[in-house]
């Protein structure tokens, strides 16, 4: 632990942000990271739980209670190697994960939980700095080829897990860089993609091979995969969106978030933007129909694009100001939050449905919308309308993408259209072919798709081999 009497004695600090007015001109990371003396004072109120429910908290297990203690001690080299020990990417958890961990943490009973998440960025930012991250290339190869298809989070930690085993690992991604979601979803303002960037030049050095520009069940048959490799992993997440049948759904300026988002990721990086319509929120009516983070998200780029207004729409009530302590923890606690995005000038509006679209000329000029009672049914003469120049649905993903590769391998689904596999053996319908992250679990965290590539990398190599030596 870190110093006996530190939660008693040490208030919580957490890193803090540039002002909105400054932060929206520009597509940086704005957290502002406290020193590293008070790293160490935050590690020391890490308490000595009996039971430490931030590990219950963590999808990854990170090991939070022993690198809190080794910040607290200074020993920076020591944290970072227990840090990567559960979790290929904590510089990535430490920008983005939600922190399931610090809502799990015993101090969360008084709402002053440990800063994990900071103290997890500054461990993964210092070993970064100081050299301490290396290439881990394999002392002998198995003579194993593996095929992965996707290069989000779940397949790039189980890439790097099965190269470090020795075999020969080729990751397949549809787009020109890899990172999947890391790199085509996550606004570079959450994620600068120098941050993926680092780790894919890691894996090459390892002997992981990437191959870019091409799409599996398009450019090249799933069955060849099947054919030329030992083992396929399918990490190529869930990317059917969730749609809104409405009248007027076909209107110019509405638009999916996932077709937004990753254009902006694009002009960032200088990469083209292809044969593809822009889609751009400079000057116009925004409107956001989803209240997760990638709704957020949507937000945020579109202050920075220089929308005139962002007003965000959620089907559901309004959560409650406080959780109620009792019954939710150290379990994640539906409660009002307010993300970095909207707290740059977004209008927040819950229990409203959208009954329609509405315009001229083929564009979309407002939306005709109903506020729903808390069994998400209508209220009788409450229709309003919502002035829009743009709507962008973000609304969430229902399932994987089944046409093209899944259709081609033949692959059985569960009741909610991903492909099925357990979370031990991660083996599909087909005995070759595996399963993980998003793809067969459904839309979540990038947390929980770094430990299902971990996993998946444990039962291949053990499917392979016949034992395996990979952490589960």
């Amino acid at each position: 632990m870190g110093k006996i009497t530190g939660f008693l004695e040490i208030e919580r600090q957490d890193r803090g942000y540039e002002p909105a007015s400054e932060r929206v001109r520009h597509y940086r990371e704005f957290v502002l990271p406290v020193g590293e003396a008070e790293v160490g004072r935050q590690a020391a109120r890490c308490m000595d739980c009996g039971i430490p429910y931030c590990h219950t908290g963590c999808p990854v297990n990170n090991q939070i209670p022993d690198w809190n203690d080794l910040v607290y001690h200074s020993d920076w080299a020591t944290a970072a190697d227990n840090l990567h020990s559960t979790n290929n990417f904590p510089e990535v958890t430490g920008r983005i994960c939600p922190a399931p961990c610090e809502a799990a943490c015993t101090l969360n009973i008084i709402d002053e939980p440990v800063t994990i998440k900071s103290i997890e960025r500054a461990i993964a930012d210092k070993a970064f700095d100081e050299g301490w991250v290396r290439p881990q290339p394999p002392e002998t190869k198995t003579g194993k080829r593996i095929a992965i298809v996707g290069s989000g989070p779940a397949g790039l930690a189980a890439a790097q897990q099965l190269a470090r085993a020795g075999h020969d690992v080729h990751v397949y991604e549809k787009h020109a860089q890899p990172g999947g979601l890391l790199r085509y979803g996550i606004p570079d303002f959450k994620m600068e993609k120098y941050i993926v960037e680092r780790r894919v030049e890691q894996m090459q050095a390892e002997g992981v091979t990437f191959h870019c520009n091409v799409h599996v069940g398009g450019d090249i048959k799933a069955t060849k995969l099947e054919r030329d490799y030992d083992a396929v992993l399918l990490a190529g997440g869930a990317e059917h969106p969730r749609d809104l049948a409405v009248p007027g759904r076909d209107l110019q300026g509405v638009h999916f978030a996932m077709n937004f988002l990753p254009q902006q990721n694009r002009r960032v990086s200088g990469e083209p933007l292809g044969a593809v319509e822009p889609i751009l929120a400079t000057g116009k009516q925004v409107v956001v129909i989803g209240g997760g983070d990638t709704g957020s998200d949507c937000i945020g780029t579109s202050f920075r694009q220089g929308a005139v207004s962002v007003t965000q729409l959620e089907i559901l009530p309004m959560p409650p100001e406080k959780e109620n302590k009792d019954l939710t923890w150290p379990h994640w606690p539906l409660k009002f939050r307010t993300s970095s995005s909207q707290a740059e000038g977004a209008a927040r509006d819950f229990s409203v449905a959208t009954s329609r679209f509405l315009g001229s000329n083929g564009q979309v000029e407002q939306l005709e919308c109903l506020r729903l009672d808390g069994q998400l049914k209508p209220i009788p003469g409450s229709e309003l309308t919502i002035p829009a120049d743009l709507v962008l649905l973000a609304m969430g993903f229902v399932h994987p993408v089944q046409e093209g590769m899944i259709k081609q391998f033949g692959l059985e689904l569960d009741p909610r259209g991903n492909v099925k596999a357990n979370e031990l053996a991660y083996q599909t319908s087909k005995p070759k072919v595996f399963a993980a992250g998003d793809m067969r679990r459904g839309q979540s965290l990038v947390v929980w798709a770094i430990r299902e590539g971990r996993q998946a990398a444990h039962a291949i190599d053990k499917f392979l081999m016949g034992k395996t030596d990979l952490p589960r």
